[in-house]
């Protein structure tokens, strides 16, 4: 970059082209809320049949542009933000050059090279006479040009030499600025067709990856997240940062923010809604490309030419079920998104996802904005859950996903014109076997901090948001209530033992105590439920192996909290419309005791 250009640079320009990119981002993103939540709830609400089953499916294709849009002009706003801090750090270097030059009677020429007057004590009765030079960034060529300034007659020469070597270092970093910010903006580039393909979210993370390399200064500049911090010094970082610091940490670090407890909902739902979809487009990609890979199923084995199953072909097998089933969770919570206005369905928040996190996959799922409800109910789910299977109903079983919704609508129909949200927890390594692994501790063990550390950024989100706690149930199924036992324990001496009002569960093996006051749980919010054939052979097989304190487990008197009635006819049936248990659960939840029908 040549002085002139840089000397009449305004780097605003480049900020306010990306306060544009930044506004268009925030309207794709509000056009795209209008579709899912708004205008597609109304269509399901008011319309059916093929026709509007056809428009609802185009209108869920322009929400995917809608989201794309907003993740690309969000990435575009951050670069050209970054670019223009580049370029400001390099003319802040100029002007000051060229400032100190002109202090010192320096003229700085159009090219950047520095004139001096004559100066200094007279020779044979001439003042050493003035020139012009050259600025260097050599390392060799400035030790150099200290040498001639040391000896040469005129000061002003060392004065000019220091000066045009400030600008040539100027003029070089904005240089290096510029070819390294252009052909990243030439690649933010989309295709000029109105579809959004797998191939199109996995370049979207590629340009989030291009532009965050390059971004360091800009978001050096920004207060980072504190380092090992809890929840509320998360939240508490979170509120001092501006709207466009916030913008730009969700656009180039959309996974680590969609992480961190303690921050808001709507930033963690949208960090991870752009993590959903980049990461779904990279599997789709892979899957297609092992599917066109596929190696012999069978070679001979043996001199008599029998046939088996050849490595190879098991090694591309196992993979292509590995993907498939990420893939089938990843649809299911599209498909949560999608049922939005069903029988009243909020929106859906998505506070955490990983497709391989914690083994299982990482999934956490709200309905309804946890910070400003009045209720909140976390749902923990026990042995086999995985995000394959999480939007899976078993027979008549509901799904992981599916127990939340109900409970959140009975539990609208207990506490009418107050807000709640229920919450599908799944951020532990869940036990795959019932016999080999639920019967030990070592899986609840290991996720009971990070059960903790979500409740505790629960409770500080909506702190934050709302001034008070509010009021929140934790709710472990089967091995989940053994995890909640597990995170009593896992609290330091200056921590509540669990960050929730209520603790209840159903078809618990035991929560590793005896009582429910050995866990720190007021006995007065401590609610259990038990259910008929294989949920009463769980609870006493808990008792043989140990995950219930001297052999007792919540539905037994003598641990101590409220036993409520069941009609659940098995261990997955607790959460069946118009049932006796859920019943129970929306009471507890909206903390209408006195609707609670005990055992």
């Amino acid at each position: 970059m040549d002085y002139s250009t840089l000397k009449n640079l305004k780097t605003s320009d480049f900020e306010k082209a990306a306060d544009g990119y930044r506004a268009v981002s925030d309207m794709a993103s509000a056009a795209k809320d209008a579709l899912e939540q708004r205008i597609s709830v109304k269509m399901r609400t008011s319309l059916s049949g093929s026709a509007a089953d056809a428009a609802l499916k185009q209108l869920r294709e322009l929400a995917k542009d809608f989201h794309y849009t907003q993740v690309e002009c969000g990435v575009l706003s951050t670069a050209l933000n970054a670019l223009a801090s580049d370029l400001q750090a390099a003319k802040s270097k100029l002007d000051a050059a060229v400032a100190d030059a002109e202090g010192d009677k320096l003229t700085v020429e159009k090219n950047g090279s520095v004139t001096y007057p004559e100066g200094g004590d007279k020779y044979q009765g001439k003042t050493p006479p003035g020139g012009t030079v050259n600025g260097v960034t050599d390392q060799t060529a400035k030790a150099l040009h200290r040498q001639a300034a040391h000896i040469h007659p005129n000061p002003y020469f060392a004065r000019a030499l220091a000066c045009a070597d400030r600008i040539t270092a100027a003029l070089e970093e904005a240089t290096e600025a510029d070819e390294k910010w252009a052909p990243k903006l030439r690649k933010l580039k989309a295709d000029d067709d109105l579809t959004v393909s797998a191939a199109d979210w996995v370049d979207a993370k590629k340009d989030t990856g291009g532009v965050r390399e390059g971004a360091e200064r800009y978001l050096d500049a920004i207060k980072a997240p504190p380092k090992h911090g809890d929840p509320e010094d998360n939240a508490e970082w979170w509120k001092h940062l501006s709207a466009d610091e916030r913008d730009a940490y969700i656009s180039m670090h959309p996974a680590s923010i969609g992480a961190l407890n303690g921050l808001p909902a709507d930033a963690r739902d949208e960090a991870n809604r752009t993590v959903l979809a980049e990461t779904r487009g990279q599997y789709e990609m892979r899957l297609a490309a092992l599917n066109k890979s596929e190696p012999p199923e069978f070679e001979e084995a043996g001199a008599r030419g029998d046939m088996k199953y050849s490595q190879k072909w098991l090694d591309w097998h196992h993979k292509k079920e590995h993907l498939e089933a990420k893939l089938k969770g990843m649809q299911a919570i599209q498909d949560r998104f999608d049922r939005t206005g069903h029988d009243g369905l909020p929106e859906a928040y998505l506070l955490g996802f990983d497709p391989d996190g914690e083994g299982n996959g990482r999934v956490i799922l709200a309905n309804g904005n946890p910070d400003t409800s009045h209720h909140t109910a976390i749902y923990i789910p026990g042995t086999k859950t995985d995000i394959s299977t999480i939007g899976e109903d078993d027979g008549d079983t509901p799904s992981d996903l599916k127990r939340s919704e109900y409970l959140w609508g009975e539990s609208g129909k207990l506490a009418p014109g107050e807000k709640v949200s229920t919450i599908t927890w799944l951020d532990y390594d869940a036990p795959d076997n019932i016999y080999r692994d639920a019967t030990q501790d070592k899986f609840a063990e290991k996720g009971a901090p990070r059960l903790h550390e979500f409740l505790e950024g629960n409770r500080s989100a909506h702190q934050y948001a709302t001034g008070s706690h509010g009021h929140t149930t934790v709710m472990g199924h089967s091995y989940g209530s053994t995890l909640i036992g597990d995170t009593a324990k896992t609290a330091s001496w200056n921590e509540t033992p669990i960050p929730a009002d209520e603790v209840m569960v159903a078809g618990s093996p035991g929560m590793q105590a005896a009582h429910a006051a050995d866990l720190g749980i007021d006995p007065k919010h401590m609610w259990a439920m038990g259910g008929d054939w294989d949920d009463w052979l769980v609870r006493v097989g808990g008792k043989n192996v140990g995950l219930g304190g001297d052999r007792t487990v919540p539905t037994d008197t003598e641990f101590g909290g409220n036993i409520m009635k069941s009609d659940a006819g098995g261990h997955g049936a607790f959460w069946d419309k118009g049932s006796v248990s859920l019943k129970n659960q929306a009471a507890v939840v909206t903390g209408k005791y006195h609707m609670v029908d005990y055992d």
